[in-house]
């Protein structure tokens, strides 16, 4: 496509924003549509504020090996000693005013760079124009309507909390993760249904903050579809810290009985608590678009059909993000953008490679990871090496009082090259970096290995689980 194409952007999460700019740096009069604020949920009531909760939450972990390393706490007034709390409103409104200026600054960055930002909701149009382009009906968040005209359109329209019809959230006692920024107390009994990614991070933060929480599990363990020494961790982690773990329980709706509400299982048993969070997924916002009708196909969850460079089975229609279900990570939804633009515009572009995707699961200590899993070594898929250090014996884990986490290690083992990786540590999503360095340029163990660390440091623990592996 030639410089000056109409490009038109239906959604403003990282996808989409991420997606503009590309599309602005090579020229392309852009136009973004998105109803709720520039950087979507993503930014205004999914990662960026569950991290920031989680942020404050992070601070009551640390007081866990005060004693150990000899820190105590004045007595107060009543002659006992002092404690930490949290002030769960103070920490909301730092929440919410931080998802806010996040979201002013992408804006104000897009309108400088010449990106036309219009507030309302999109509708695809079915027909493509003799010249080739189609047509976007918006409904403006003012009122009226606006019809915009792309070459060149790309879907980022991200995804909804899953509700159930038998738990409907009130977003005062049954809440979904949107809504979790509405309390102003902490509760006093909070029930997480849902033990995947966002289950297990909520549970862990509101179980540091001082609230007795009960997760339930449909499944033997929580994190599932974790690596399982790591999800075998945190579990412990959670019942060492007091929190209820229900596996293998599966609940079958929630309802609430005046200042109480009630979840009841499959099994017929009743979980009482004074709040419950359902954390069982996400929706595709995909409905309602005109989607099909132009040609997009949809999975039978609502998803957009996408290839590894983002494009639809509709001409010049591209999409991005978690309305893809490629992977539900901000940073998987940026690249897909990016990559987008880059070929609908004619540069240089590599098709998406997940296997060089580090995530992140940010519970107390947190769970990085990165490409080769050791379930698909351990299944024969690939041929690899496993090792596994305890953190414990790091000298600057031991002067942190870390007791607990791991480094764990994969490599192929015909060449030594990295595969893949495992970091159970606070700050894992730190830590993660070398090794995601080491499998997305394939750097061998040897290699890893023979670059200098900081002694004493985390780290170094990396270069030595890299050591042995040599000729492994």
């Amino acid at each position: 496509m030639r410089e000056g194409s109409r490009v038109v952007i239906v959604g403003g999460g990282p996808g989409g924003y991420e997606a503009a700019l590309v599309a602005r740096q090579l020229g392309a009069e852009v136009q973004v549509v998105e109803r709720q604020g520039m950087g979507g949920s993503a930014v205004l009531t999914d990662v960026v504020p569950s991290k920031t909760l989680i942020a404050t939450a992070e601070w009551m972990t640390l007081t866990e090996q005060a004693g150990e390393l000899g820190i105590g706490a004045d007595g107060g007034a009543d002659g006992e000693a002092g404690a930490l709390r949290a002030d769960l409103d103070v920490v909301d409104q730092r929440v919410v005013r931080l998802a806010q200026k996040q979201s002013k600054d992408i804006r104000t960055r897009m309108e400088r760079d010449g990106i036309e930002i219009i507030a309302g909701t999109g509708r695809i149009g079915a027909d493509i124009s003799p010249s080739g382009t189609r047509e976007v009906q918006v409904s403006l968040s003012d009122g009226g309507e606006r019809t915009l005209e792309a070459e060149i359109l790309l879907v980022a329209t991200g995804a909804t909390p899953r509700v159930l019809p038998t738990a409907q959230p009130d977003g005062e006692r049954i809440l979904t993760w949107a809504q979790m920024y509405n309390l102003t107390d902490i509760p006093e009994h909070l029930i997480v249904v849902g033990s995947g990614v966002t289950g297990a991070e909520f549970a862990s933060a509101y179980n540091a903050l001082g609230a007795e929480v009960t997760l339930i599990s449909s499944r033997d363990h929580v994190l599932p579809g974790e690596d399982a020494h790591a999800a075998e961790l945190i579990e412990g982690v959670f019942l060492r810290r007091r929190m209820h773990v229900l596996a293998r329980a599966r609940a079958a709706g929630a309802r609430r009985v005046g200042d109480e509400v009630h979840v009841e299982l499959t099994d017929g048993r009743v979980v009482t608590g004074s709040h419950c969070l359902m954390a069982v997924g996400g929706v595709p916002s995909t409905a309602g678009m005109g989607l099909e009708e132009a040609g997009v196909r949809l999975s039978a969850s609502g998803h957009i059909e996408v290839d590894r460079v983002s494009r639809t089975r509709a001409p010049r229609v591209y999409a991005a993000g978690d309305c893809t279900g490629v992977l539900p990570l901000a940073s998987v939804a940026a690249m897909q953008g990016r990559i987008a633009m880059w070929h609908a515009l004619g540069d240089a572009v590599a098709p998406l490679d997940l296997s060089s995707v580090a995530a992140n699961i940010f519970t107390a200590p947190e769970i990085a990871t990165i490409g080769v899993t050791q379930k698909a070594i351990e299944a024969g898929e690939v041929d690899g090496a496993i090792t596994r250090l305890p953190l414990q014996r790091n000298p600057r884990a031991k002067m942190l009082g870390i007791k607990e986490g791991f480094i764990k290690l994969f490599s192929d083992r015909s060449t030594g090259t990295v595969i893949g990786g495992v970091v159970v540590a606070p700050r894992a999503s730190e830590l993660i970096y070398p090794i995601t360095i080491a499998v997305s340029q394939r750097l061998t163990v040897d290699q890893l290995a023979n670059v200098f660390t900081i002694y004493p440091s985390l780290t170094g623990s990396i270069a030595e689980a890299a050591r042995t592996l040599h000729r492994a």
